[in-house]
């Protein structure tokens, strides 16, 4: 293996495990701010979704929850420009169009991209800070 190869996946690592340590520094935030630590990418999804909804916590129904958690998908990708908010119906809930095709991801590049933009959902619509300190750097 050369040398350039070598780098290449040295800063690739890098970047990947960056990215992983801001996700979980969001976990920990939450934690902080909610009182609630997601175990993972749905949690989070979910909790997105009981916002965007804006009806606070309730019980929710398996439906309603799968529901949540697409209008969480829809909201976070519409950051990226692949979906855009058409309106809300009669019962409250927002409706969604696709606007922009999705990339053909495998599943873990497709938890990534969610990943990705959860992360720009906290910063951009919440305003939260979700910065590594030197020392959680790579």
């Amino acid at each position: 293996m050369s040398i350039g190869k070598i780098y290449l996946k040295s800063k690739v690592f890098n970047r990947d495990l960056e990215f992983e340590r801001k996700w979980h520094k969001l976990l920990t935030i939450m934690d902080e701010k909610i009182g609630q630590k997601p175990k993972d990418l749905n949690g989070v999804l979910f909790l997105i979704g009981v916002q965007e909804l804006g009806r606070g916590f309730k019980l929710f129904s398996k439906e309603e929850k799968q529901d949540l958690m697409h209008i969480a998908i829809c909201k976070v990708l519409s950051l990226a420009g692949y979906y855009t908010l058409d309106g809300i119906d009669k019962d409250g809930w927002p409706h969604w169009t696709l606007i922009k095709k999705l990339p053909r991801f495998d599943l873990l590049e497709q938890e990534k991209l969610l990943k990705m933009h959860v992360i720009e959902y906290f910063e951009k619509e919440m305003q939260w800070e979700i910065n590594l300190s030197q020392d959680q750097l790579p």
